[in-house]
């Protein structure tokens, strides 16, 4: 009788389950999530977001200023916050020495980039969008000399207040694109810094034009208000500003994903 022989190397081999999207998405979370700094940075981007627009609308005199405008100035202090905190959420596993980990873990390195990106984005936009409603309605409740607060329902409000919290989530992919690029904590914090805002001031100063695609004056003047800034001053409208924000978010982030994926961890 002739036995048949099987051998075990011939048999299939169940692939890994932590190299799937929902696998690294599910690290991604938990890293974020046990990390001290994820929660004191959220806390102080939401507290920014709400004093600065109390404090703007207890100290509005005229009912004819951008209500909405003034309860949301607290995003530009927000939009930092959010902005480093993407940086830290690339850049720590590098600095920690974790990354070699990570990517034994999900060698497919795009994909776990793109779990950070998603993990973290969804994380920002629901509190973009937390801070941006309740800096409204805080700020309309701080409001004195009889103005009276504006409301979801009139023009352009409901869509100034979601796409100012939606700017949340894309600066912070932003920052995080950038810590992908540069892996460095302090030098993308400074690019970020100086190439968002420091820049934003100068190029105002000497291109008026130019100041209308910068971040933070798009989440300023284009997305967080209600009516046109002022006669002669050229910005997008907000929907152009939304779109040309998602195309600076998505090019980073891409571009990071590329470095990511031909440089050594």
């Amino acid at each position: 009788m002739t036995t048949v022989a099987t051998s075990h190397r011939a048999r299939p081999q169940p692939r890994s389950g932590g190299q799937g999207f929902g696998n690294a998405a599910r690290m991604e979370w938990i890293k974020l999530r046990s990390l001290r700094s994820t929660w004191v940075t959220l806390a102080l981007t939401l507290l920014a977001a709400v004093g600065i627009g109390v404090a703007v609308g207890f100290n509005t005199r005229s009912g004819n200023e951008d209500l909405t405008s003034n309860a949301l100035s607290g995003v530009s202090v927000g939009l930092l916050l959010i902005g480093v905190l993407g940086v830290m959420i690339a850049t720590s596993e590098y600095t920690s020495g974790m990354i070699k980990t990570t990517l034994a873990a999900v060698p497919n390195r795009p994909l776990l980039l793109t779990a950070k990106a998603a993990v973290f984005g969804a994380v920002a936009l629901v509190l973009g969008e937390v801070a941006s409603f309740v800096s409204f309605f805080a700020g309309g409740l701080s409001l004195r000399h009889g103005i009276a607060a504006p409301t979801l329902a009139q023009p352009g409000v409901l869509r100034a207040v979601m796409l100012t919290g939606a700017s949340y989530c894309l600066i912070g992919l932003i920052g995080l694109g950038l810590g992908a690029i540069i892996r460095h904590t302090a030098v993308a914090v400074a690019v970020l810094v100086g190439g968002v805002y420091v820049a934003a001031q100068f190029i105002a100063s000497i291109a008026h034009t130019l100041y209308a695609y910068i971040p933070v004056s798009i989440v300023a003047n284009s997305l967080g208000t209600t009516r046109p800034v002022g006669a002669g001053v050229y910005m997008l409208s907000p929907w152009a500003g939304a779109g040309l924000l998602c195309l600076y978010a998505l090019a980073l982030v891409g571009a990071g994903g590329v470095l990511l994926s031909r440089r050594d961890a």
